[in-house]
């Protein structure tokens, strides 16, 4: 799980370039195969051997600007989840600083390299949100990907990888992104995740962080969140 990528120094969320290349190169060396969540969907199955899936949350032009011709390079692939609010704004859910692509931007990503998916409309935590104000996110989400003319896989990345914990709360949550058409979710985890997925609303991702040299980048890709 990516979030920023351009190159400043890295820390936290943010990744510099160069790092994210050696990352990349690294994947690549070691033969893994990438997939868009649709194609996974689609095949219902997964070859032997090393698989990931890339993320990338939050929809940021320098993702389109470093990422993309990074992942190009090596023959990778990517899911860029969107938050749709937001689209040609910038962060405000954070500090506002760093700014978020275009419906235009989003349309010139190439499908073969980038897939798109949901990251809520207003990147808001799910688990403070009433059932009817999460009704109302999701169709407003699916009313703007129509309005714009984009193509989405109906996967949500979690804001904040914030969901219901507890039932019946998160039991009706669940069924709500079923009955919306939603097959997958990711969460946050920091652990591995085998294939098949065994919660496919739970899935857990590896937060990359800008700080991580390449040797941790590697002992994560391998074990995940030991402890």
């Amino acid at each position: 799980m990516y979030h920023d990528i351009s190159p400043k120094k890295g820390e936290g969320l943010h990744v510099n370039a160069k790092d994210f290349e050696a990352q990349c190169k690294h994947l690549a060396s070691k033969g893994y195969r990438t997939h868009h969540f649709a194609e996974i969907l689609a095949a219902g199955t997964l070859l032997g051997g090393n698989n990931c899936i890339i993320t990338f949350d939050d929809g940021y032009v320098d993702q389109l600007e470093f990422a993309v011709p990074i992942l190009q390079k090596y023959k990778l692939k990517a899911t860029f989840f969107i938050p749709l609010a937001y689209l040609g704004k910038s962060d405000q859910w954070n500090n506002g600083e760093i700014p978020i692509m275009t419906a235009q931007q989003l349309r010139s990503l190439p499908p073969e390299t980038i897939e798109l998916a949901y990251h809520s409309f207003q990147h808001r935590n799910y688990d403070a949100l009433s059932a009817s104000e999460v009704e109302t996110d999701t169709q407003t989400c699916f009313q703007k990907v129509s309005e714009e003319n984009l193509n989405f896989t109906k996967v949500l990345a979690y804001p904040y990888g914030k969901f219901p914990r507890k039932d019946p709360e998160k039991e009706q949550f669940f069924q709500q992104l079923k009955e919306n058409g939603f097959q997958l979710a990711l969460r946050i985890g920091n652990r591995i995740e085998k294939y098949p997925f065994h919660n496919p609303f739970e899935i857990n991702r590896i937060d990359v962080k800008g700080e991580w040299s390449l040797l941790k980048f590697k002992r994560k890709l391998k074990f995940g969140k030991l402890f």
